[in-house]
């Protein structure tokens, strides 16, 4: 069946967690006061809804099995699930000491099909004193991780980076770490839920159980030495009315963030599909003869092969656009962007 390619919304799920928080501004800020703690916002879960377009109302993981090839791009038809997970954390605590496993790991321990998880988080909001522990300090080795587990020190092994609003950090699988409280994160990553747990700081579950971990495996696929994990260096050009800057990129996901004023004429490309996930502002989105509203908290999926769309913003607007590069190509696309090569490796992961 032929089906127009057109940008469409996505609905989001939210998803309780422990350390998560009862309000979701400044993305939903409209939200009431929720009666259990959401941690995390799934923008691209399998399990998300269509909210327009021909595919309406049908979850995004069943879809994409029957998208036809003009919506997923050339380069993904082999793609058996959605590749990119996008996500929106709100902490109001610290997160578990985890470590996320690599593809090889994940396909050889876990369920048939399962993924490893590399990560970038952007933050959206930051609230006094912010910071995350990204990777383990120089000399940390397996024993001292294992002795700062049993002693409730794990903390000090690990990397402390302050943050701030529009700071990026790229985690690669296995890399341990946790996020601290007071941040509002939207994540990019691998298609994956795979967490091994190595320290919890007490806390219980429902039943009043200790939370499992996962110690272990988790030892198993955790980096020691040196790591290109922590903040990049992102690089910012203008193309037409957008100030368009590069946060991070691997071969699973790139990432750039748009700030316009202005309408933009956006062209997608017929190799992927593109996500966009709108932080602030709200417009009107104009495709296919159809004008829509957008607004902040939303993402939208553009077919690789929709042709040319219009924003027209109400307001100053920023989103960020993530897709899936071809990392054979990308670093000359970049150059004709005029970026340098020193500039490139500063949020370019090969």
């Amino acid at each position: 069946m032929s089906v127009a390619p057109i940008p469409c919304r996505i609905e989001p799920r939210q998803v309780g967690r422990i350390w998560g928080r009862r309000w979701l501004d400044p993305l939903f800020a409209e939200t009431e006061e929720l009666s259990e703690p959401v941690g995390e916002v799934w923008l691209t879960g399998e399990e998300c809804l269509f909210a327009d377009g021909p595919y309406a109302g049908k979850p995004l993981g069943r879809t994409w099995k029957e998208m036809p090839a003009n919506w997923k791009g050339s380069q993904l038809q082999k793609e058996q699930t959605f590749p990119i997970l996008a996500k929106f954390l709100f902490t109001d605590l610290k997160l578990s000491v985890q470590v996320h496993p690599d593809d090889a790991y994940a396909a050889r321990h876990e369920a048939s099909g399962a993924r490893g998880k590399t990560e970038m988080w952007y933050v959206v909001r930051s609230w006094q004193d912010a910071e995350v522990y990204v990777g383990l300090e120089p000399g940390v080795d397996s024993r001292a991780l294992r002795d700062s587990l049993a002693d409730g020190s794990v903390e000090t092994r690990l990397n402390r980076i302050p943050v701030n609003d529009g700071d990026t950090i790229y985690v690669p699988a296995g890399t341990v770490h946790t996020i601290g409280p007071g941040l509002v994160i939207c994540e990019i990553q691998e298609t994956s839920d795979l967490t091994y747990r190595l320290y919890d700081y007490g806390r219980t579950d429902a039943n009043g159980q200790p939370r499992e971990l996962h110690l272990e495996k988790a030892l198993a696929v955790a980096r020691f030495g040196q790591s290109v994990a922590g903040k990049t260096t992102p690089a910012t050009c203008l193309r037409g009315p957008v100030e368009l800057t590069y946060l991070a990129a691997c071969r699973h996901f790139a990432a750039e963030r748009w700030r316009f004023m202005e309408p933009v004429n956006v062209s997608g490309s017929k190799k992927h599909f593109d996500l966009l996930i709108f932080l602030e502002g709200s417009g009107d989105l104009i495709a296919g003869g159809s004008r829509r509203k957008f607004s902040h908290g939303e993402i939208w999926f553009v077919p690789a092969d929709c042709g040319r769309f219009r924003l027209e913003p109400a307001v100053d607007t920023t989103l960020l656009c993530s897709y899936v590069p071809e990392l054979g190509e990308f670093p000359e696309a970049l150059a004709k962007q005029g970026l340098r090569p020193r500039q490139i490796a500063g949020f370019l992961y090969e």
